[in-house]
């Protein structure tokens, strides 16, 4: 069966993810809405005690089974400190700098529930006051939240109802462009979980039949690194995640094919998987990339550090600029999208 994979129907479902707030470790809203949509389709998931969600469609085969994950944990912060002015400090959620969020548009989500909008700023900002403006370090120490509400103290702030602890999440500034393009926050990795989301509710709607039992673990840790390490099903001999291609200087991936990574900084992915997902990207004539990542990690080599015995493997679109304002190409998803479905139709690697 050939796969319509649903463009328009994608990039809704992605804007709506990512307009969800889910820095790591505050992801409760975001499951929720996924696992709202599983039950829709009809798609039977289980939630782990870490609150992933992992949705099973059965094969054929339902002795030897294979694991597909992407992660819908985002880079964040939380309050740190509340200052003598009011401002707040910030401690980061994930690994990114500063710089990549100096400017931003934040919420500050309260333990009630409700929410206070401020901007990140570095306190030196003004060009008109500060002479270091331009120079000064973007570090804990000077950059800041100013809060959208007339509160001038740590008391005050208080009042409001902020604590330290509070978490923080960023505007993600989601646009596309008639030109294909999308730009936003985050889509590392809810362009992935996106993909995969939309392959469930194809399989879900079609009956396609799989030649194994498949799971697709929404993982809700990744950015700390240990979202999909657990509760994977001892039936798994294939874990494939399902996650950004990195670009830059020195890459072969861009944003307009599926990046399939042959290794990152936790070593080489498994040699016969790897080039098994080569072969189905050139066998259905999708445009690929092979490439190294050098300072990067998933949810399969943490589980593969944990200690699961599986064959493991890396691909997913390109996004440019990782960990700061993102950027792909429905041509990158729609090559991910058909690597996925091939995939998943295929036998497993002996």
């Amino acid at each position: 069966m050939t796969y319509q994979w649903n463009k328009n129907e994608t990039i809704d479902l992605l804007k709506e993810l990512a307009e969800i707030p889910s820095p790591s470790g505050y992801t409760m809203d975001v499951m929720s809405t996924i696992s709202l949509l599983l039950t829709d389709w009809n798609v039977e998931y289980k939630t782990t005690h870490k609150g992933a969600l992992i949705a099973t469609i059965p094969g054929k085969n339902q002795n030897q089974h294979r694991l597909l994950t992407a992660h819908v944990d985002t880079l964040g912060a939380m309050v740190k400190e509340i200052k003598p002015s009011g401002r707040l400090k910030l401690s980061l959620v994930g690994g990114f700098k500063f710089n990549a969020i100096e400017g931003e548009n934040c919420l500050i989500h309260k333990a009630d529930g409700s929410t206070i909008s401020g901007t990140i700023l570095l306190h030196q900002t003004t060009v008109h006051v500060y002479k270091d403006a331009g120079t000064a370090e973007r570090s804990a120490d000077n950059m800041e939240v100013r809060l959208d509400e007339k509160a001038f103290s740590k008391e005050e702030v208080q009042g409001l109802g902020i604590e330290v602890g509070d978490f923080v999440s960023f505007n993600p500034r989601f646009e596309t462009t008639a030109s294909g393009y999308i730009k936003s926050r985050h889509l590392d990795d809810k362009a992935s979980t996106a993909l995969l989301l939309q392959l469930v509710k194809h399989l879900s709607k079609t009956k396609e039949q799989l030649p194994h039992t498949t799971h697709f673990y929404i993982s809700n840790n990744e950015e700390i690194g240990y979202g999909g390490n657990a509760s994977i099903p001892v039936e798994t001999q294939e874990y494939i995640a399902v996650d950004m291609g990195a670009i830059g200087d020195g890459q072969e991936s861009d944003e307009y094919t599926v990046s399939i990574c042959a290794k990152d900084s936790s070593g080489p992915y498994h040699y016969g998987l790897t080039r098994h997902l080569i072969s189905l990207a050139q066998t259905n004539n999708i445009d690929y990339k092979v490439d190294i990542y050098p300072y990067y990690g998933s949810d399969a080599s943490a589980a593969i550090s944990a200690g699961h015995d599986i064959k493991h493997a890396l691909f997913g679109p390109g996004i440019e600029a990782s960990h700061s304002y993102e950027r792909t190409h429905t041509d990158s998803l729609q090559a991910a999208a058909a690597l996925l479905h091939a995939y998943v139709l295929s036998p497993l690697v002996s």
